[in-house]
């Protein structure tokens, strides 16, 4: 049985369980893989600016004969566009890339900001990052401004609990949705729990542990996928689903990607298995760009 499995956003609006992730899916690669996601009941599409594949994912989803409504589109503002008055023109530009008239959910992909410019990633002289001084509640700020035909939810992406408490108290508009880091080794109950109290939805990205993550490879990830008779990527896929967070598995491989939709439920007890990873001497947050931006991203307080 495929994953029809949806949760309900703070809008009213309802997320897909599963998702396709686009990240580091180059463009030629990124076309096949949405149509065939779509082609195999995948109704959530994540994307970013900063991926520079939205052009691929947009002629995907144009050429996939899907009505507009059925799908549920995420991209993400990037760091060089967090002052108040860039935000508008940068959603402007991954709908005009997308070729979509609206967005179901936009999110600041960092609560980071880059000085406003042209360049992805703006450096200095001696190749250093030009951090901006926009602070991220200003940006959210004029986010919320955006919210109406054209973009029906916001959210953020990379907050820590830290980061939430302080939007919250100068948002007018909770986010709908904050996605984040979370697998096995990186379950972030501390956030899942503050997001649940709040009536915020929580995105897993990278579901299955980074590219060099062994978590897939951990014998109690196996011993259950062979049991069930299934890949360890859906072990791993249906431990963040039952957590009650959406997941957004990237792969350009046809097999995979169909795999990954198959609704798969897991016991209570092979659910605690996989919560003892979180003891394993790879537990831990996998991806963290601060030392290639020159800033601490999560700092524990704010």
């Amino acid at each position: 049985m495929s994953s029809g499995r949806a949760f309900q956003l703070n809008t009213g609006a309802l997320i897909p369980a599963v998702g396709l992730g686009t990240w580091q899916s180059k463009p030629e690669e990124v076309y096949q893989a949405v149509l065939t996601a779509i082609k195999a009941g995948y109704r959530h599409i994540d994307t970013a600016s900063v991926y520079r594949n939205e052009a691929a994912v947009g002629k995907a989803i144009k050429d996939s004969g899907i009505p507009r409504k059925e799908l549920f589109v995420t991209t993400k503002l990037w760091n060089n566009s967090h002052s108040p008055e860039s935000v508008k023109a940068a959603l402007d530009q991954s709908l005009a890339n997308l070729q979509l008239d609206y967005l179901d959910l936009y999110l600041m992909h960092w609560p980071i900001a880059f000085q406003t410019s042209s360049r992805t990633f703006p450096r200095d002289e001696n190749k250093k990052i030009l951090i901006g001084s926009t602070d991220f509640t200003e940006t959210y700020a004029a986010m919320e401004k955006l919210l109406g035909p054209r973009v029906r939810a916001i959210g953020v992406s990379n907050f820590t609990v830290a980061n939430l408490e302080k939007l919250l108290k100068s948002a007018t508009i909770t986010p709908a949705t904050v996605q984040v880091e979370i697998h096995p080794y990186f379950p972030q109950t501390e956030l899942v729990d503050f997001c649940e109290k709040h009536n915020i939805h929580v995105t897993a990205y990278s579901p299955l542990g980074s590219t060099s993550s062994p978590v897939m490879q951990e014998q109690v990830v196996i011993d259950i996928a062979e049991k069930y008779k299934i890949s360890p990527a859906q072990v791993l896929l249906a431990w963040g689903v039952q957590r009650n967070t959406s997941v957004i598995p990237k792969s350009v491989t046809p097999s995979r990607i169909i795999s990954n939709f198959q609704d798969v439920v897991l016991t209570k007890e092979d659910i605690k298995l996989l919560n003892d990873l979180s003891k394993s001497e790879y537990a831990g947050r996998l991806l963290d760009p601060s030392s290639l931006w020159g800033v601490e991203i999560f700092p524990s307080k704010l």
